[in-house]
């Protein structure tokens, strides 16, 4: 564990995040701007243009070049903050990586070709549609498949408990009895849902030039459709994504972001799904429906032995909450920028990982919560019995069914804010002015059959 680390993300949790580190961290977002440059170069060598056409060899050394070793990364690190052999610190990070490609290029047979390296881009051009790939990539490859992971386990538990009778609670008192396989599938079947949508989202990209007009390349070269060569572009660098990159075709200098923040919405609405469902289970192990199962070793509680601590439940739902805060505050200020642009959003963008790593981290929590419990079957039947006063319900519905007056009224003055046993609802059933027939029917109902189709829907 890195101790020295101001953010658990990168100290603590490291080993949870590390899946996340060569797509979110600086020199992953390094990688996909080299990658971004190198697809441009390749795509204009194809344009007629003026620059030659490239081998598939030349092609193929380009595309090498975004694999960057941890030396790579330090030059382009030194490019822009010290120096490098000749090469002034830039103090900017974009022109960074075009003088390191130009660079790699110098003693290659693309050594004439490098001042076309970033031709009429503006920085912001390879950094939106760096942005894009690592957000494309990093839900595709990491979140999207956790995420289905936990609504795989929820459908297991839901299959396994579908036909458990449980105690339900609305606002916190006891209610109309479900099965505890049900509120499992209520969690996934949210969950799936949000998957679904998650599927259909596209992150909005622009290849524009400095205000989002062209100006450069008509200037340049007057007659290329630059438009149709941005689509054309774009599409290309779709070939292996799942989550689809799509132009803008009117921007200002940077792309608005308002795509990211409907990503970002995606995760945060399925992050407060999850925060609900840990504190369900939170719930479940106070009342001892659910028991966590002791590891030798592990300590629940300093000063009290005998603990053992929904921890894993709760160390979720802190770190959905910090990730949503981060994609509350991404909503906000993302959007907005002064004019044409400002450099504002640069800082904040390169957080964008720590909001995707907390959410990992509380997925793995929770993941970890489900492998350490087991639900108590005795316990939840104890207290399911306990409650025989929730068949008040069906009772009175039947009641109203067979036309007797006032039965609500009736079963409200029999149990509302009293203790009755089973004995006594069946006592009064035989007071009531029904047939032998309903009166049979009625007996019949116990809070452990009172659960309508919740093993079945």
């Amino acid at each position: 564990m890195p101790l020295n680390s101001i953010s658990p993300i990168d100290g603590r949790y490291a080993k949870k995040t590390a899946p996340l580190s060569p797509i979110f961290s600086e020199k992953g977002l390094m990688s996909y701007r080299v990658k971004v440059e190198a697809e441009y170069l390749i795509a204009l060598s194809s344009a007629g243009l003026g620059l030659r056409k490239f081998s598939e060899k030349e092609k193929k050394m380009l595309r090498s070049l975004h694999v960057l070793s941890q030396k790579d990364a330090q030059m382009i690190s030194d490019i822009e903050l010290k120096g490098y052999k000749k090469i002034k610190a830039t103090d900017h990070d974009v022109k960074a990586v075009e003088y390191f490609i130009k660079e790699k290029l110098s003693r290659t047979s693309l050594a004439k070709a490098t001042e076309w390296v970033h031709f009429a881009l503006t920085s912001e051009d390879t950094n939106n549609l760096a942005y894009g790939l690592m957000l494309s990539e990093g839900v595709e490859k990491i979140m999207a498949p956790k995420l289905q992971e936990i609504v795989s386990r929820m459908k297991s538990m839901e299959k396994k408990y579908r036909n458990l009778p449980m105690l339900a609670r609305t606002h916190g008192q006891p209610a109309s009895p479900t099965t505890f396989g049900k509120e499992m599938a209520v969690f996934a079947y949210r969950l799936q849902r949000a998957l679904e949508h998650l599927k259909g989202q596209r992150i909005l990209v622009k290849l524009n030039g400095a205000t989002g007009n062209y100006n450069a390349h008509v200037a340049a070269f007057p007659k290329f459709n630059w438009p149709k060569f941005s689509k054309n572009f774009v599409a290309g660098l779709n070939k292996n994504l799942k989550f689809k990159l799509e132009l803008n075709p009117l921007t200002a200098q940077i792309e608005p972001h308002d795509s990211y923040i409907e990503l970002f919405d995606r995760f945060r609405r399925m992050n407060t799904m999850l925060i609900d469902f840990n504190q369900d289970m939170w719930r479940y192990i106070s009342d001892e429906w659910v028991i966590q199962k002791p590891v030798a070793g592990t300590v629940g509680s300093s000063t009290m032995p005998h603990k053992i601590n929904p921890i894993k439940f709760e160390n979720s739902e802190g770190n959905l909450g910090t990730a949503n805060a981060l994609f509350e505050f991404f909503a906000r200020k993302l959007p907005v920028s002064r004019l044409q642009r400002d450099l504002s959003d640069s800082t904040v963008e390169r957080n964008i990982g720590v909001a995707f790593a907390h959410s990992l981290v509380a997925y793995e929590y929770l993941l970890a919560g489900l492998d350490k419990i087991e639900v108590n079957r005795k316990k939840i039947l104890e207290d399911l019995d306990a409650h025989p006063e929730v068949i008040a319900e069906a009772i009175q519905t039947i009641l109203r069914r067979e036309g007797e007056k006032f039965p609500y009224e009736k079963l409200k003055e029999l149990t509302r804010g009293k203790k009755v046993s089973l004995e006594d609802l069946r006592k009064f059933i035989d007071t009531l002015p029904v047939s032998a027939k309903t009166k049979n029917e009625l007996k019949k109902i116990t809070p452990r059959n009172y659960i309508g189709f919740a093993g079945k829907i």
